[in-house]
């Protein structure tokens, strides 16, 4: 069994308009969403083999808060081709994973983490956690998706089973669309 755990980068200011997408850095409510999620994390003791994220500013600074909360760092793979990836891009990623890596975090970007989860999972399932993520897959949030093959190379497209979607809001009512910052 293989278990592919997918979380959008926190929430980024534009505050500098002549910066690149690339530099962009968090806001306040974002450094505080990705601690949260570290925490919950820590709090379900969930734990990672492997880490795959994008060199962006505003992820390595949402994986910075997240270890904070978490209590631990993480060690992540800098893969510049997670940066505003395709889905098909990412599952091509994550086809290549060593066979003995069990749980992985990859941390990234919209839309292709939420294509990749709507890609991956069949629509349907009890509780139907994927019309949430059709929905919105809001900044910060966490996807959880677990296949019942032993191969990365043999996740196959709709054979995912979404365990778990968190999103910073589910958690604080503060980190909500409706907060300041």
């Amino acid at each position: 069994m293989k278990t592919l755990t997918l979380l959008r980068h926190a929430k980024s200011g534009w505050d500098d308009p002549a910066a690149r997408d690339f530099d962009r850095a968090l806001n306040p409510r974002g450094k505080r969403a990705a601690a949260q999620i570290g925490r919950y994390l820590q709090a379900q003791a969930i734990s990672f083999d492997h880490v795959i994220a994008s060199p962006a500013v505003r992820v390595v600074e949402t994986l910075d808060h997240l270890a904070t909360g978490y209590g631990q760092p993480l060690a992540p793979d800098w893969e510049r081709r997670v940066y505003l990836a395709s889905a098909a891009t990412l599952l091509d990623l994550v086809s290549v994973l060593p066979d003995g890596v069990e749980r992985v975090l990859l941390v990234g970007h919209n839309p292709g983490l939420e294509d990749l989860v709507l890609m991956l999972v069949p629509e349907g399932e009890e509780p139907d956690l994927r019309d949430e993520v059709e929905i919105k897959f809001p900044t910060a949030t966490l996807a959880e998706l677990v296949f019942t093959c032993d191969r990365w190379a043999d996740v196959p497209a709709h054979a995912a089973t979404l365990t778990r979607f968190v999103r910073p809001r589910d958690l604080d009512p503060s980190l909500g669309p409706d907060s300041e910052d």
